[in-house]
């Protein structure tokens, strides 16, 4: 079983603390590690159970105890930011991007009457601008541009 870890925050950190949840303007995330900072600090006397904690802001037991953790090892900034997440960066960047679109305006190669998702993945990768590419790659950020096939 783990030791329950006891929480003092330093003034300025709490200082610190408050200001940002005052603020509103940092991510939903990081005003609720704060909160969660705040509500577990032993320093002031009150001493909130993780049950009670984790009701009021709507996040599990162990992530009280993750957070509190981090503090304790690497401190306020350690606790409030996360690392980031697993998985790729994304093959169609913004060049890439702004030269899809060009082709996809542009006509069509000949004996075509439109380019094709997959004809226009097939045309970047011979361009070299991406190694491979799916029609399904090119549809998705194609959806999120103005531009249109079509007109």
């Amino acid at each position: 079983m783990s030791k329950k870890l006891i929480l003092h925050l330093s003034a300025e950190d709490r200082e610190q603390l408050n200001k940002l949840i005052h603020a509103g303007t940092a991510p939903a995330r990081v005003q609720t590690r704060a909160r969660l900072l705040l509500l577990t600090d032993r320093s002031q006397g009150e001493a909130r159970p993780d049950r009670e904690v984790a009701g009021a802001l709507f996040i599990s037991q162990p992530m009280i105890g993750r957070i509190r953790r981090k503090y304790l090892e690497g401190g306020l900034k350690a606790a409030l930011s996360e690392k980031p997440r697993a998985g790729c960066p994304p093959k169609i960047t913004g060049e890439v991007e702004a030269q899809l679109v060009m082709l996809a305006c542009s006509d069509p190669p000949a004996g075509r009457d439109c380019w094709t998702l997959q004809l226009l993945a097939n045309r970047l990768v011979e361009l070299r601008l991406v190694e491979s590419l799916s029609a399904v790659a090119v549809h998705k950020r194609l959806k999120k541009t103005v531009s249109s096939r079509g007109r």
